[in-house]
């Protein structure tokens, strides 16, 4: 092999394996060095060099330059050069794959599904295959090889020669990069979303402020006639959403992650050393406030960063003779779970005067899986990108 032929092979793996050109060289002077040091049983101060322009290899060490053509490696030589080149275009390709999927961390990627491989998903991204562990999936999907998918990247790391990336669908941050695709407003800075809460393959709550007066977040997150956020649910698959406007104060904050109850900010009694706060409700909001299984009052929790206790006004102050009652103390009530565990809440819901589908039109607060052209107002208070 003359000097252009090493050229021409250094381009087509430069080209086809998207290596950097100068790797390519150093990973072959490497395996020339050790085939070399072999074939004439010189030691380690050994260098072999080619030349980048002209494809001419120099072979040196300390003491003298050696006049060694490589069709004189030999074959057990050359079969030692083969395969250290081979190893390291092998590690430079995983370099290269870990260092363009390292800064996706976070970012969405789309895929074909391939196989499995005992409890995880692999997903064909292209250059790279990736992981879908099970607990990364939603209860109920179910996907067949060929099925397009769309995951959040949440782990890169190098396994040996190869590279493991991890993807997620359950993840928070899928939520966030959906609305980014489907919100103009988003990808421009003017909405900012501040917080995702979401118990995945159920329901979801966003809190969005808008940094443009001129521009409702709530209503340019739902879209005109619900479109841009039937679009992040349909990708979902049906999982319901609910968007709330943020606010720095406590109160308020908690009284519209609580909706669609209706909360007076009056009725919130946040305990500062505790970390919790105790919202009074009619009797009628209560299982509205708790939501189905204890989903509201859990995911409003998480949103606002305190425990939310909701307690019905006998609960709160007692009966009439003031005596407190069980469960209750000095301080507050016991939290949302201990007042209403996941076997009560239902039968109170089912108690309620409003079925639980009216949390989707009650307010333009919040925007459920289930759009109407009832939602149709938030519209008028949105401003297109």
């Amino acid at each position: 092999m003359n000097g252009q032929e090493l050229l021409r092979l250094i381009d087509l793996i430069h080209a086809t394996k998207d290596i950097p050109r100068e790797v390519v060289f150093l990973g072959l002077e490497d395996a020339l060095a050790g085939g070399v040091r072999k074939r004439l049983g010189l030691d380690e101060d050994l260098i072999v060099t080619i030349d980048r322009e002209s494809g001419e290899v120099t072979i040196e060490d300390d003491e003298e330059v050696y006049e060694f053509e490589l069709s004189e490696l030999g074959r057990i030589a050359a079969q030692a050069v083969k395969q250290g080149f081979s190893q390291k275009v092998r590690e430079a390709e995983r370099d290269v794959l870990f260092d363009e999927y390292e800064t996706r961390v976070g970012g969405l990627v789309n895929g074909v599904v391939q196989r499995y491989e005992g409890n995880d998903l692999v997903v064909n991204l292209g250059k790279v295959e990736a992981h879908l562990p099970k607990d990364d999936r939603v209860r109920g999907e179910t996907y067949a090889p060929g099925d397009r998918i769309r995951a959040i990247v949440v782990e890169v790391r190098k396994d040996g020669s190869r590279v493991k990336i991890l993807v997620s669908r359950t993840h928070p941050d899928l939520v966030r990069r959906l609305f980014e695709l489907e919100v103009p407003e988003i990808a421009d800075d003017i909405i900012e979303i501040k917080r995702v809460v979401r118990e995945p393959g159920y329901r979801t709550k966003m809190a969005v402020v808008s940094t443009d007066p001129k521009i409702d977040g709530i209503g340019a997150c739902v879209g005109v006639r619900g479109s841009r956020i039937k679009a992040v649910i349909d990708e979902l698959r049906g999982e319901r959403i609910d968007i709330i406007r943020w606010s720095d104060s406590l109160e308020t904050l908690i009284m519209n992650g609580l909706k669609p109850a209706v909360i007076h900010i009056d009725n919130i009694y946040p305990d500062e050393v505790a970390h919790s706060a105790t919202v009074l409700v009619d009797e009628d909001e209560q299982s509205l406030a708790i939501g189905k299984r204890g989903q509201n009052v859990r995911l409003a929790s998480r949103l606002c960063g305190w425990e939310i206790n909701i307690k019905t006004r006998e609960e709160y102050f007692g009966k009439e003779d003031g005596s407190t009652p069980e469960g209750s103390s000095e301080e507050g009530a016991a939290p949302a779970e201990d007042a209403a565990p996941a076997e009560d809440a239902a039968p109170a819901e089912d108690a309620a005067p409003q079925p639980e589908t009216a949390e989707t039109t009650e307010t333009t607060e919040t925007a459920g899986a289930e759009m109407t052209d009832a939602a149709a107002p938030v519209d008028n208070g949105e401003v297109e990108a």
